[in-house]
């Protein structure tokens, strides 16, 4: 009987369940001493990830300088490329500061000035629409007072959340601000050497692997690194796309601050397939304060446009069918990534879902389709 259960495969796993559920119980009572290492990880974690989005966007770069020819067989170092890289990087920096910086500043600073006022036109505005819609004889029978109520407070209360939210957030600023200069200053740092050592990584990898897997393995990382690469630098060029000709529409059309509300356009549609969505509401928000239906509907015809020159020219050729995800599984993970993790988890869970799946394909391939190899 005892030799029974010790070949039997439940205790097999129950043994195994109780020993994880053990450890989790341990590590609970012990959390203390696991707080410096998570303090330690989201210190790093930010200028880390953003360098390496900026590695995979300028490594191309580096690489197409270092084919010029200085002579017959003479290149350009890597070390100079990576520097001429930095110091293009900087003069665009640079130039866009110059150049959008201050307008953008003025209409971020004239927006919030005029928030009250707009919140009380557009109340306004949705009012006058819902008044001229109770005249229609089909909806005469209907009570819309209570939803008009409704939205005249709620549109009161968000207006006061945002004002005593700039307000009251001067220490939260603070804080942030100087995170940000922290890693304003880290990144740069990472990225160069990311830039500059980066290709030393794949051989010091190879060199402590097994002889027998390693060349699957590095071409499963190749693969994936090539995924990560096709996904941020096209993202990246689609974002730039949006952002620039939502911003020429919204000035062709006449609508107040073009240039901030084309770069919040631009940010939002970092987030697949949701970003454009969001991305429209501020614009939406700043037509209806106008009092102007037809300035909604141009607002809309140019984020169409733009949308559909995007997603018919743009995505095809800069990001392709290289992900071969599903729009509706980018939609439900989006979903989960962001009740799970915010904004945060909706930009990095397509990438991250995208390297999940090129490692499972392959595994698939090799252990599925070639048994004979594997055994």
């Amino acid at each position: 009987m005892i030799e029974r259960l010790k070949k039997s495969s439940l205790m097999f796993w129950s043994l195994e369940i109780l020993i994880v559920v053990g450890i989790i119980a341990v590590c609970t009572k012990i959390s203390f001493l696991f707080s410096p290492i998570a303090i330690f990880i989201s210190t790093i974690f930010v200028p880390i990830i953003l360098a390496g989005f900026l590695f995979y966007m300028l490594n191309p770069i580096v690489n197409l300088i270092m084919k010029i020819k200085l002579g017959p067989k003479k290149h350009i170092s890597r070390t100079w490329a990576v520097s001429l890289v930095f110091i293009l990087l900087v003069g665009v920096i640079v130039f866009a500061a110059v150049a959008f910086l201050p307008k953008l500043s003025e209409q971020v600073t004239t927006l919030l000035n005029h928030v009250p006022d707009a919140a009380t036109s557009t109340q306004n505005t949705v009012q006058h629409w819902l008044n001229q819609l109770n005249d229609q004889q089909f909806v005469k029978e209907l009570d819309l007072t209570s939803i008009t109520d409704k939205i005249e407070k709620n549109i009161t209360s968000y207006a006061n959340s945002i004002l005593k939210g700039v307000t009251s957030g001067v220490g939260s600023i603070v804080s942030t601000a100087t995170n940000v200069v922290i890693v304003a200053i880290t990144t740069p740092v990472v990225l160069f050497y990311m830039l500059k050592d980066g290709y030393k990584l794949a051989p010091n990898i190879k060199r402590f692997l097994p002889a027998k897997g390693r060349d699957q393995i590095m071409e499963l990382l190749e693969k994936m690194s090539d995924t990560l690469s096709k996904y941020i630098g096209g993202q990246m060029i689609e974002c730039l796309f949006v952002g620039t000709f939502t911003a020429i529409g919204y000035f062709i059309i006449g609508l107040d601050y073009a240039l901030l509300l084309g770069v919040i356009a631009g940010i939002c549609n970092i987030i697949p397939y949701l970003g454009p969505y969001i991305g429209i509401f501020p614009a939406l928000a700043i037509s209806l304060s106008s009092g102007s239906w037809m300035s909604v509907v141009y607002n809309i015809i140019v984020v169409l446009i733009v949308q559909q020159i995007d997603g018919n020219f743009v995505y095809p050729n800069v990001i392709g069918k290289s992900l071969q995800i599903h729009p509706l599984t980018i939609i439900i993970i989006l979903l989960a990534a962001g009740n799970i993790a915010g904004i945060a988890g909706m930009i990095l869970a397509i990438p991250l879902y995208a390297v999940v799946k090129v490692v499972v394909s392959y595994l698939y391939n090799i252990f599925h389709l070639n048994p004979k190899e594997t055994s």
